[in-house]
């Protein structure tokens, strides 16, 4: 098969147009608004104990609405590339910011479990899958030179959102109620949210065409049937389990052995402050090395982290634990946006990266529940860890096979940073 990056990357001959500096402008409404909506997801685990004893449910029940959530926004991540590759990404992530404020109110009401996978596990879903993919892939046709940076710059908007919004939460639950707590995140997500989507706009190289009059790059079902696609799908398939699992879990694992609830939940906040430090630490390493092997190496990390959750005792391990496992996550998260760009070019890339995403929705969903329900019947997270130590093994083993792959074609131009 032709090597895709081929067809839509630069030759080294060629002039490398400057970047407009609204693309800038681009990338930070980007990270606020992902901020905003991962801050939202991952706040879940401040409302567990709450949902918990208020409607008397048992763990894996309760990890059922995280990992709804996610299978959602995960599934419907293409579509929303799709929308925004029609309609543009300002209305449709503006959408989905109004569905996650809608689905926060909604859930301050519920009545029971089942009025909170429909608000929050089912409502935020949609709307984190109407501002995800469109949001993170409208920035990366804005940059060529400086792609790395700005896909790391908006990306870090994840971590940033995950170390502050669930201790904000955390506070305002303790202030008020959790009730109170949603209805006060549901006025945020629209007032900062709100604000950031309609700052999105789509890049000129995104709608620019080409000789034959259409936007280099290629199509979604192109992109689908090359090779570089199943690798590279299929290592996140397996990575979904392993990077969604701490997110339920680790909070109510540290009040197992004794850690108080603050410093508990606060495990959450220090996973994205290790994001944070691996978006642009291991962005730098790609632009080194290729962000192929760069992701591979970041893959296996987060598995090795997990030997650590496993001997831990104390504060202190879990706390080594949450910031190894979020440089390794965050590095991630932020190289497969633009990976997806070197590959497969400008005229589909949301709708390619969300149907990327769709491989984590599995695990998003699988993870969290089957890590409860192994907790309700054996009492501890043993097992989970070791499954997914092999399941990480195997997305590195995927990944590396990517690379194997291009290494083997004949060479061709590579973009800025290297996709090699």
């Amino acid at each position: 098969m032709r090597e895709p990056a081929a067809s839509v990357t630069p030759a080294p001959s060629q002039a490398v147009p400057d970047e407009p500096a609204y693309g800038w402008v681009v990338a930070w409404a980007c990270f606020v608004a992902l901020a905003v909506i991962f801050g939202v997801a991952y706040s879940f685990a401040a409302f567990f104990d709450a949902f918990t004893a208020e409607f008397r449910a048992r763990r894996a029940d309760v990890s059922l609405v995280f990992g709804l959530s996610g299978l959602i926004y995960f599934v419907l991540g293409a579509v929303g590339g799709m929308l925004a590759d029609r309609f543009g990404p300002r209305v449709v992530c503006t959408a989905g910011m109004l569905c996650i404020a809608g689905g926060l109110l909604g859930c301050s009401f519920a009545p029971s479990m089942g009025a909170v996978y429909a608000a929050y596990g089912v409502g935020i879903g949609i709307g984190i899958a109407l501002v995800y993919t469109p949001s993170i892939a409208c920035v990366q046709p804005w940059f060529t030179r400086r792609r790395g940076l700005a896909a790391g710059l908006a990306s870090a908007g994840i971590g940033a959102g995950t170390v502050v919004v669930p201790l904000l939460a955390s506070g305002l639950i303790a202030a008020s109620s959790w009730r109170g707590a949603l209805q006060g995140l549901a006025l945020g997500a629209l007032l900062l949210g709100g604000g950031a989507t309609l700052l999105l706009k789509r890049a000129p190289a995104a709608t620019a065409q080409g000789a034959r009059g259409v936007v280099p790059g290629l199509t979604l079902r192109q992109a689908l049937a090359s090779r570089e696609f199943r690798w590279l799908y299929l290592s996140v398939l397996l990575a979904g389990p392993v990077m969604f699992i701490p997110f339920a879990h680790v909070s109510v694992s540290a009040r197992d052995i004794g850690i108080d609830e603050a410093r508990a939940v606060g495990l959450v906040g220090l996973i994205g402050i290790g994001s944070l430090s691996g978006r642009f630490a291991i962005g730098a390493l790609a632009d080194r090395i290729g962000r192929t092997l760069t992701l591979a190496l970041a893959q296996a990390s987060l598995g090795l982290s997990y030997l650590l959750w496993g001997a831990a005792d104390g504060y202190v391990a879990m706390l080594v634990f949450a910031l190894w496992l979020g440089l390794s996550y965050g590095g991630m998260v932020a190289l497969m946006p633009a990976l997806c760009m070197d590959l497969f070019g400008a005229r589909a890339v949301s709708s390619i990266l969300g149907t990327l995403y769709s491989g984590a929705a599995f695990g998003n969903l699988a993870g969290p529940v089957l890590a409860g329900w192994v907790f309700d019947r054996s009492g501890g997270y043993g097992p989970v860890i070791w499954v997914c130590l092999a399941l990480s093994a195997l997305g590195t083993a995927a990944t590396l096979q990517l690379l194997k792959r291009r290494r083997q074609q004949p060479a061709a131009p590579a973009a800025q940073g290297g996709a090699r």
